[in-house]
């Protein structure tokens, strides 16, 4: 296999509310822990790091260095979405490469075991995408969301008393969804190169969430490998504290000041 990794970083973090992919998590950034797990690996010839196309020269000056240590290419991603921003991306891959993966920059937890699954996967099976399976009872609520006034007693209870009163908000149930067979789609997603650039060479691809989802557009199948809790996204600030924890890591706080960098 000769995979070329592609890792989108052009997201603008709104529900983080800082920059997420420049956050510490045991002594290097978030988008350098994500890079940092295909670096090794003898099947990845080539990473590819899409960056927010209104700030490169800020982002270049932040991670350039430490990305051109591990070969990585930088390429201006899209402020249109991801969807663009991968396409931007995947013009840089090599033609000699036979297939893509395509990782969050945001999903530094990703096990070494389960990469090798995928790969092992990949040489099978032109798509590949890990899942995990849901637990929780799922609900489809409305899409109306009913906003509580700042002084009420019950949003205190519901939502907490340190809720940002912007957040006080609350839906109504419609239905219960059935879990059975549903999972959580996780990546790295692995593609072979000639199915993956058919996928991105259709029209009205703007809908998409995820990159399996234009495979499955164009009706090839898709192959679901198990999954692992450790490959969460990080999305908001108590997702990386939680990363911290899973990956037995320290906050800059907690470690002495020698080891901080």
């Amino acid at each position: 296999m000769n995979v070329s990794v592609i890792i989108p970083a052009a997201g603008r973090s709104s529900r983080y509310g800082t920059d997420k992919l420049g956050a510490d998590l045991g002594g290097r950034a978030v988008l350098l822990r994500s890079i940092e797990l295909f670096t090794k690996r003898d099947e990845v010839r080539t990473i590819i790091v899409a960056g927010p196309p209104d700030d490169m020269p800020a982002f270049q000056d932040r991670f350039g260095a430490q990305l051109s240590f591990h070969g990585v290419r930088i390429v201006a991603g899209s402020a249109t979405g991801r969807w663009e921003t991968v396409k931007n991306a995947l013009a840089a891959v090599p033609d000699d490469a036979t297939h893509v993966a395509v990782h969050d920059a945001a999903r530094p937890g990703t096990s070494d075991e389960l990469i090798s699954r995928l790969m092992e996967a990949a040489k099978v099976h032109a798509a590949v995408i890990p899942g995990l399976a849901i637990a929780d009872t799922l609900k489809r609520v409305s899409e109306m969301q009913v906003q509580a006034e700042p002084e009420d007693a019950l949003a205190d209870m519901i939502l907490g008393e340190d809720a940002d009163a912007g957040k006080r908000t609350g839906r109504f149930v419609q239905e219960a969804v059935d879990r059975a067979r549903m999972v959580a789609v996780q990546t790295p997603q692995i593609f072979e190169i000639t199915l993956f650039r058919r996928a991105y060479s259709q029209s009205n691809v703007q809908d998409v969430t995820d990159d399996a989802g234009l495979v499955e557009r164009l009706g090839e199948p898709v192959m679901v490998v198990d999954g692992e809790f450790r490959n969460l996204k990080i999305t908001v600030p108590e997702d990386l504290a939680l990363m911290r924890t899973l990956l037995g890591l320290k906050s800059a706080d907690g470690r002495p000041v020698h080891k901080r960098f």
